[in-house]
């Protein structure tokens, strides 16, 4: 919402400055989801997140075996088990159950932490970049492409340009 305020903020201020600042005006537009995903910190970032959702899988397909197990044992030997022994294996059951759910909410809520905390990073990064570019080409404006814009010509769009640039300067 706010940057929707801002882009229409922005597009004002821009209709509205005299026509002599207007030819002066130099706008330009970055897709920034395409920028991060496609930069080289991007498809970093997304292999170490699939390092991590590997792992996690891992561990829940064994402990789905292991419930899997159990409750196919518990089904089995419901008929045989008194009804202490049947209650016991009923409450192992449901504990174990418990303990995956609250390990699959932990897994997931783990790899979302980790994947803003490397979005945040390649945008805190790439945001100079951005800032760099638009002072040394001369830019009044840079704007992040969303949907808001209801237009925006393909001749302003900086994201392949600001990529190489950010590319580039992580090389170094």
């Amino acid at each position: 919402m706010k940057k929707q305020i801002l882009t229409a903020i922005m597009a004002v201020i821009i209709a509205a400055g005299s026509t002599a600042y207007a030819a002066e005006s130099k706008v330009g537009y970055i897709d920034m989801q395409r920028a991060i995903s496609t930069s080289e910190a991007g498809k970093d970032a997304r292999d170490q997140l699939a390092v991590r959702v590997k792992k996690f899988q891992g561990e829940i397909n064994v402990k789905q075996n292991e419930l899997k197990r159990l409750k196919e044992e518990l089904e089995k030997q419901g008929i045989l088990l008194s009804e202490s022994a049947k209650a016991a294996k009923e409450k192992d059951y449901q504990t174990k159950l418990k303990d995956f759910q609250r390990f699959a909410k932990d897994a997931q809520e783990e790899l979302q932490a980790k994947y803003e905390e490397l979005n945040r990073k390649i945008l805190g990064d790439m945001e100079k970049v951005i800032r760099d570019y638009g002072k040394k080409k001369g830019y009044t404006f840079i704007f992040i492409r969303n949907e808001s814009m209801l237009y925006a010509d393909e001749k302003a769009d900086l994201t392949d340009d600001i990529l190489k640039q950010y590319n580039s300067g992580r090389k170094k």
